[in-house]
């Protein structure tokens, strides 16, 4: 493909223009749940530089084409095929990505993310750091990364790591996903309004200078959380030191949703299962996004050097046997070097944000 016609398909993929005074940016690859390519990155990364300085913006509002979803994340066909290949172009894709991922939390004009529908890994990193994220009641909410053999990245693993009690571990660990209720109670979003309602609040936005009361004038009350009620056992269960003692605690407690989440963690890849719980409790006590970043991405670069991340990927998307063989059978084969290894500084493979 030519640049031009490169150029042309980004822009195709990423809608840009303006409805008063909103800057509007539309994630359109419907048919593929709006996932990210490197193009649409970089696009969207030019986008929101460019609109900084124009002061006819005064608000960005990001969306997705379609009604299935924001973004179900990255495209992670070509992040298989670039890891089969040695890697480099989903380490550029990684760095750019998380470098917006750092751009939308500091942008300096209100950045209003639109989480209607599926809103998942890179779909979360281009929402969820923003200044008002909004759910819907069809919107799922997830990181579910270590199905396919990778960690929580793009910010989220700070997002899980601030979750109230144990809640964002459980959600790393078994990749479960979020209703609109439970996004609210994680973290993950501010306000709630019904997906009919949408079309009327982005038409006050374009006109409305201040955005905190033209959001809260349409929202309503979430629906509740399931979470809320499983706070209990997912407090007690994932508060033990190891993974191991995690699963045996969620095995023994009596509790069938605990036996559910137990399932869900041991059939994910045991190396991604460790590094997620190391790098959560690690991401608690970090100093900024930037540094939780710089982290995800030496994780994210490790895993590209693996083989769970292809395997991953190969059973979920491209044969879809569901039936992974992962690199560690068990918890118990993933040592303690095996996971300081993913979180050690890696020369050429850091992101230097911090």
């Amino acid at each position: 493909m030519s640049a031009g016609a490169a150029a042309e398909a980004t822009a195709a993929e990423v809608q840009v223009h303006r409805d008063g005074r909103v800057g509007r940016i539309v994630l359109n690859r419907p048919r593929a749940l709006n996932s990210l390519t490197h193009g649409m990155i970089t696009t969207v990364s030019a986008t929101l530089d460019e609109w900084a300085a124009d002061d006819a913006v005064h608000t960005v509002v990001l969306t997705g084409a379609g009604e299935r979803g924001l973004c179900a994340g990255a495209d992670i066909r070509a992040m298989h095929d670039s890891a089969k290949a040695g890697g480099a172009g989903a380490r550029a894709f990684f760095r750019d990505e998380y470098r917006l991922n750092a751009l939308i939390a500091r942008y300096p004009k209100p950045y209003v993310a639109v989480m209607d529908g599926i809103t998942m890994g890179g779909g979360v990193g281009l929402s969820a750091h923003g200044a008002v994220r909004i759910v819907t009641e069809r919107s799922t909410v997830a990181m579910p990364e270590t199905r396919i053999g990778l960690v929580p990245d793009v910010g989220g693993s700070l997002l899980l790591a601030h979750a109230p009690g144990e809640l964002g571990t459980h959600l790393g660990l078994t990749s479960g996903s979020m209703g609109p209720g439970d996004a609210l109670l994680c973290g993950f979003a501010d306000h709630f309004v019904p997906s009919a309602k949408i079309p009327a609040l982005l038409d006050a936005l374009a006109q409305e200078p201040d955005v905190a009361a033209t959001v809260a004038a349409h929202a309503e009350p979430a629906p509740p959380a399931a979470l809320a009620a499983q706070r209990a056992w997912i407090d007690a269960c994932y508060a033990a030191d190891t993974a191991e003692e995690i699963v045996e605690r969620l095995l023994n407690s009596g509790v069938p949703e605990a036996k559910e989440a137990a399932e869900l963690v041991l059939a994910n890849s045991p190396t991604a299962v460790k590094v997620t719980l190391a790098a959560l409790r690690r991401a608690r006590s970090l100093p900024s996004l930037e540094a939780v970043l710089d982290q995800e991405y030496r994780i994210s670069c490790a895993a590209l050097d693996g083989d769970d991340l292809i395997e991953g990927i190969r059973a979920q998307v491209i044969d879809k046997d569901r039936n992974p063989r992962w690199s560690a059978a068990m918890l118990a084969e993933v040592t303690d070097a095996d996971v300081a290894h993913f979180l050690a500084p890696r020369e050429g493979d850091e992101l230097g944000l911090a």
